[in-house]
């Protein structure tokens, strides 16, 4: 799958130049991390999930790199559980779901190890060869380990061809009879696609992640919302509200977004909603984890108590959590 996998890293050094245009980044900035108890009780009516986080270690640990990167891409130089609980845990957030991180290529050997070693704590996103010749066998092994989610990256061009993806489709049709759902790092113009995805797969669970993308560049297009609105028709449609240092005007406390989400919300409806922080680089300063709970927790005041509730844990519960 080396279209796949190609854009797999074109896709992340895209996004976090784009990210980069209008606050600087410097990479020794990401924020120090100081020792939290990822068992300490936090109380069950408080707890939070983050839906959407990525960790390595350090390079030239047992964990190799894919081929196409070497130890200069891998920018901060590590992301584990420790670093990101001592992010985490003050905001009394107790579970997390793990998306391979595109460093690896196709070997989900260390964000299986990390589901391993914090039992219940975290769930998994990965990422697997769709041409490969037991598509399924491949799934069922990794549910077995904690896997609820397949990444796929979904420019325009990819999704075209998954049209006609026999490996897709066999994601697609085993994802529904699994509880397994398709994970999709899309661009707005890719969601016309998407939708052709959804109509064929009505049973398969399918979560957008980031907003689709939306105002990556600048300011939320009318035209995009509309259009990502629009898949809110098939009920098995989900939405993560997350990476908001990357979008729109990029800067703390993000309050430009809030439209986007209650556009979002009127349309799904929170239970289809998930927050997410995207971390790593939601630490980097001068942004911190704490804004980014901070928008849908404290100032998204147009969500009720209860929709609040389904937003911060309870969604990413039933779709990463619940089976």
């Amino acid at each position: 799958m080396k279209t796949n996998h190609g854009y797999l890293s074109i896709s992340r050094r895209h996004w976090l130049a784009l990210a980069s245009a209008v606050v600087a980044r410097p990479a020794n900035l990401f924020a120090k991390p100081s020792t939290v108890d990822p068992a300490a009780p936090v109380p069950v009516s408080d707890s939070i999930i983050d839906a959407h986080v990525h960790v390595w270690p350090k390079f030239g640990t047992l964990y190799p790199l894919a081929s196409e990167f070497s130890e200069k891409d891998v920018v901060p130089a590590s992301f584990t559980p420790d670093e990101l609980f001592s992010h985490c845990r003050p905001l009394q957030v107790t579970r997390v779901v793990l998306i391979q991180m595109n460093f690896f290529g196709f070997d989900n050997t260390y964000m299986l190890d990390c589901i391993e070693k914090y039992p219940g704590i975290f769930s998994g996103v990965a990422v697997i060869d769709h041409d490969q010749s037991d598509v399924k066998g491949t799934m069922t092994d990794l549910r077995k380990r904690g896997v609820r989610g397949y990444r796929l990256y979904a420019n325009r061009a990819n999704v075209a061809q998954w049209q006609n993806s026999r490996g897709i489709r066999s994601m697609f049709e085993h994802g529904a009879e699994t509880g397994q759902a398709m994970c999709m790092l899309s661009d707005p113009d890719a969601i016309p696609g998407i939708e052709n995805l959804c109509e064929r797969h009505p049973k398969t669970t399918v979560v957008i992640d980031h907003f689709s993308r939306i105002g990556m560049r600048g300011s939320v297009q009318e035209d995009e919302l509309n259009a990502l609105c629009r898949l809110a028709k098939y009920p098995t449609v989900y939405v993560k509200t997350s990476a908001f240092y990357a979008l729109g005007a990029k800067k703390a406390p993000y309050t430009d977004l809030l439209p986007m989400i209650r556009r979002l919300r009127d349309a799904f409806g929170a239970e289809r909603l998930m927050w997410a922080s995207d971390c790593p680089y939601q630490v980097d300063a001068p942004h911190t984890y704490g804004a980014s709970v901070e928008l849908v927790r404290d100032r998204a005041d147009f969500l009720n108590k209860d929709e609040n509730r389904q937003i911060l844990s309870g969604t990413a519960e039933r779709v990463f959590f619940g089976q």
